[in-house]
Order: structure tokens, then C-alpha cells, then sequence
């Protein structure tokens, strides 16, 4: 058997089924395209270092980032705090490059360097949480929107009753996410944790991360009032929650985000 040829077979038969098929090949997920693991990380520093963090960040640790093969998606601080916190979405190719990124940034002299500076007068940093993410198999794709008006953005975290994460993942893939494009918010990204983190780490099998756009917070507003009366919207909820509830009580986080000054995404 001429393995050459039938490898080429496989290859023309395949690039026919997405050329006459398109439809078919729209449906592969972001999540089946993407393979990447990302980072979702919170500094909260000490009173009154966030303006010093962030000068590190815009002049130090952002380029330093992209030179040791990490992707920067966006910073963002709290619209509401403590002024003392920074959050950020990092991007890897899997966790092994992460780990190796991470390593070559700590080794770095520009980067020791301007650790030193900035840590002159104190510590800038008290703590730092780490979560890993994956892209659900039905999350818009994970890029970078670099132009256009400031956005208001907000992160939702969704905590599930045991076993009534895949149900609360088919409510948004058939129905929540349409409705909240329909009522004018923009569906950024949606994400599971990755399994076999740190013990402090999110519950892998219990816990819905996602980020949402809004143009103002006139706007989100009003896009969450329209969804709420949305008679759809009710509909897909008791439907989905006829064997009990999906979210625990107060199980449902919001953080309302503006993006740094140095943010890729904007």
C-alpha cells in the first residue's frame, strides 16, 4: 500500500468536506481549535503600591512577558476596591511551556533588575491567586480586541451544585449566551478550571468562569434588566432547573473591571 498517496487522499478528502461543508466546519469549537491553557491571576498589593506595580507592569513585566513566549490578553483593576488589586488573563501553549516561561521571566536580569528597583522602598505585592482555565467547548474564541471605546468589563464566577455543571454549561451554550448578545452584551470568553490545582484553587467540577462586555454601566444595566424580563430567559431557567437547582445559594460572583492603561485588550 502506497502510504504517501493515501495520506494525500485523506488530506484533499478532508479539505473537501470543509470547502463543501461549511456549515459542518463551523461547528468545531473555539475550545477544539484552541489548545491553550490560560491564567487567570490576581495581585493584591500592599497599601498604596498599585500605581508602583503597575509602572512594573507597563514598563517592565508586560514586554517581559511576550519575550519569554507568553500571551498578554488584559489587565484590569476593580471598578469598585480597595484600590489594591490587579487582575490579569495570561495565555500559554500548554502548562509545560507556562512552567518554562515562567522560570526564563524569574531568571531574567532585566527582570531582577527591575524587581530590585521597584521593591526599593518595600514589597509592592502581599498575595497572589492563580487559577487555571480552559476555553468551554462552546466559548467564543479567546482573542484580543485592541481598538475601539473603552469597554466597562465584567468577570462572573458561577458556583454549581455537585453534578450540575454540564447542566448549567447546556443553559448558557442553548440559550443564555444568544440572550445576552440579543440584549446588547458582548460574550467574551467562557471557561472550566483545569483539574489538579493547588488545594485553595477553584473547584474544577463546580465552577463556571466567564467575561462579558458592556459599553457602560448605563448600558449593562439595562442589558441585564431586558434579559432578566426576557420570557425565553424564564423559560430556559425553570427548564433547566425542573430536577433542582443548578447554583448554590449566593453562588454567583461579579466583579465589574477596568483595563489598565497598558491592557492588550481594551
Amino acid at each position: 500500500m502506497n502510504y504517501q498517496n493515501l495520506s494525500l487522499r485523506r488530506c484533499l478528502s478532508a479539505v473537501a468536506v470543509l470547502v463543501c461543508f461549511p456549515v459542518l466546519a463551523a461547528t468545531v469549537s473555539a475550545a477544539d481549535i484552541d489548545g491553550r491553557v490560560f491564567e487567570m491571576r490576581t495581585y493584591h498589593t500592599n497599601d498604596g503600591k498599585l500605581d508602583a506595580l503597575h509602572s512594573r507592569f507597563r514598563d517592565h513585566t508586560v514586554p517581559l512577558f511576550e519575550k519569554h513566549g507568553m500571551t498578554n490578553i488584559g489587565y484590569w483593576v476593580p471598578k469598585e476596591g480597595d484600590g489594591n488589586t490587579l487582575v490579569y488573563l495570561m495565555a500559554y501553549p500548554n502548562r509545560e511551556a507556562r512552567d518554562t516561561s515562567w522560570k526564563a521571566f524569574m531568571d531574567d536580569p532585566d527582570w531582577k533588575a527591575a524587581y530590585t528597583a521597584s521593591t526599593a522602598d518595600g514589597k509592592l505585592v502581599k498575595k497572589v491567586d492563580s487559577v487555571f482555565l480552559k476555553p468551554t467547548a462552546w466559548s467564543p474564541a479567546v482573542t484580543v480586541a485592541k481598538k475601539g471605546p473603552l469597554r466597562l468589563f465584567e468577570l462572573r464566577q458561577y458556583t454549581t451544585n455537585e453534578g450540575k455543571l454540564d447542566d448549567l454549561h447546556a443553559r448558557f451554550r442553548d440559550h443564555t449566551i444568544d440572550l445576552f448578545g440579543k440584549h446588547g452584551m458582548t460574550n467574551l470568553w467562557y471557561f472550566e478550571v483545569l483539574p489538579g490545582q493547588k488545594e485553595d484553587a477553584l473547584p474544577a467540577a463546580t465552577t463556571l468562569i466567564y467575561f462579558l462586555a458592556h459599553a457602560d454601566d448605563a448600558a449593562r444595566t439595562a442589558s441585564f434588566d431586558a434579559f432578566r424580563d426576557d420570557p425565553k430567559w424564564s423559560a430556559a431557567r425553570d427548564a433547566s432547573e425542573a430536577d433542582g437547582k443548578i447554583l448554590i445559594k449566593d453562588g454567583v460572583q461579579s466583579t465589574l473591571l477596568v483595563p489598565t492603561d497598558y491592557s492588550p485588550m481594551k
